[in-house]
């Protein structure tokens, strides 16, 4: 062979090899198939697929894992605090932020589907090596903070199932071991670990449902605090940390990687745009669902507690034995279906936030590690320090509670460092081709968030 011609042909290969070296957020022997079902050879048209109802449900999955952030026990924590001390007051605000969470959402998938990268792999392109590690810090300080509220959920949980035979500590120690459930339940495949996220999210859904059952709050109070917009001096910290608690910066990371679970060609715009119609249906659905339950919580804390002593001293880890108390013990005792409930948000959270770990570290820094590797240094990340909470804060309530809440705030303060690096990359046709926003939603969406953070 002519050393030129071997010399092209090592340079053909060379764009190959490179991406075999790059960091995937699945392998194509991972990802979910859905071509083919009811639509014929449209691989070449410009439209989407007429809608399927059996691709409905082979998109479905993503968009309730991106769910599980919208339902974890800081969102718990920043729900109850709400309630009991701003009553039905701030409805409104959580219906307005599920909404900018969605839209935020949205443009996470259409920025995953149609590049099919997602933000800290374009992250790592598109920016500077200083703007890119000071996001990958950012984005690492906010899931640690959101872990660090999970795993303390999930032992509270596990401390109250236990009548307080397992301490805080040990509840963590039991938590961090998620991350091999995780990855056992990786082996079986997407729609495995999908289908043990839809059973927690339904265990959270019927625990609170019971709850908001067994105390009736008031209907008519209910729709006055979700129609009428209300804020005070009294609860501008409560406001902050539902905002907070709702908008996850590691979130819009996360979802952007979830949605390349399927198998898309994003060469072909009616296939794009077919995920982007599917994933929207999902994800809406998602978070509806989502928006129930966290109405659930704040309602059933106004009703018990707005307006009383308690109201100021309550949190995850005092709330069920304050409903206990209140509400006594009936069919089941309601301090155990809060403490199911908070033990599926704990732990459903806890596994998407090592799932989150996973893409952010490996997107940004471009880490070719097996997958156990990547899951014991993300989890260790958030582990270590969250021990050390346990350890310092297991003795005093009140400083735990103190400290979840202004981890809500932390995530408010996060949000930008996510959300600007978003909305310049889907504006950008040269990273979205035909599939970038237009000026006048990007504006509408500024303004929108630029609202929700005042």
């Amino acid at each position: 062979m002519p050393p030129q011609q071997h010399e092209q042909e090592q340079d053909h290969l060379l764009p190959l090899l490179a991406d075999d070296r790059e960091e995937r957020a699945y392998d194509p022997t991972e990802k979910v198939v859905v071509i083919g079902l009811d639509d014929g050879d449209l691989d070449n048209l410009s439209t989407a697929p007429p809608f399927s109802w059996k691709k409905l449900w082979l998109f479905t999955g993503p968009g309730f894992l991106m769910s599980i952030a919208f339902l974890d026990p800081g969102n718990l924590e920043g729900d109850l605090q709400s309630g009991a001390i701003a009553g039905y007051s701030l409805l409104w605000l959580l219906l307005w932020a599920t909404a900018v969470g969605l839209l935020v959402q949205l443009l996470s998938a259409r920025l995953g589907v149609a590049t099919g990268r997602h933000l800290a792999e374009l992250c790592r392109e598109e920016y500077p090596s200083w703007a890119r590690m000071v996001l990958w810090v950012m984005a690492e300080l906010a899931l640690i903070g959101s872990d660090i509220q999970e795993v303390i959920g999930s032992a509270i949980a596990i401390k109250i199932l236990s009548n307080g035979i397992l301490p805080l500590w040990s509840g963590v120690v039991i938590t961090a071991l998620d991350c091999f459930i995780f990855l056992f339940l990786e082996n079986y495949g997407v729609r495995k670990l999908e289908a043990v996220f839809a059973v927690l999210i339904a265990t959270m859904a019927l625990s609170f449902a019971w709850m908001f059952g067994e105390t009736k709050p008031s209907g008519s109070e209910l729709l006055i605090g979700i129609l009428v917009p209300k804020l005070s001096s009294k609860t501008i910290q409560q406001a902050v940390g539902v905002v907070g608690c709702i908008i996850m910066p590691h979130n819009v990371f996360l979802h952007s990687a979830l949605v390349q679970s399927r198998d898309i060609d994003n060469s072909k715009k009616g296939r794009v745009q077919e995920a982007l119609r599917y994933y929207s249906i999902e994800s809406t659905i998602a978070l509806v669902v989502s928006f129930m339950i966290n109405l659930f919580v704040t309602t059933v804390f106004a009703k018990g507690f707005y307006g009383t002593e308690q109201a100021n001293n309550i949190g995850l880890v005092n709330a069920g034995q304050y409903l206990q108390e209140k509400y006594g013990g009936g069919l089941f005792p309601i301090l155990y279906i809060w403490g199911i409930g908070l033990l599926a948000a704990g732990q459903s959270s806890t596994i998407t936030g090592t799932y989150a770990g996973q893409f952010i570290m490996g997107g940004f820094l471009n880490l070719r590690l097996k997958k156990w590797m990547r899951a014991l240094i993300t989890r260790s990340c958030a582990i270590v320090p969250t021990i050390i909470v346990a350890l310092v804060f297991d003795t005093s309530e009140d400083m735990l509670d103190v400290l979840n809440e202004w981890l809500n705030v932390l995530q408010s303060v996060q949000i930008p460092f996510a959300l600007i690096p978003l909305l310049y990359l889907v504006s950008q046709e040269h990273i979205m081709g035909t599939f970038k926003i237009g000026p006048i939603l990007k504006v509408c969406l500024i303004i929108a968030l630029f609202y929700i953070l005042l």
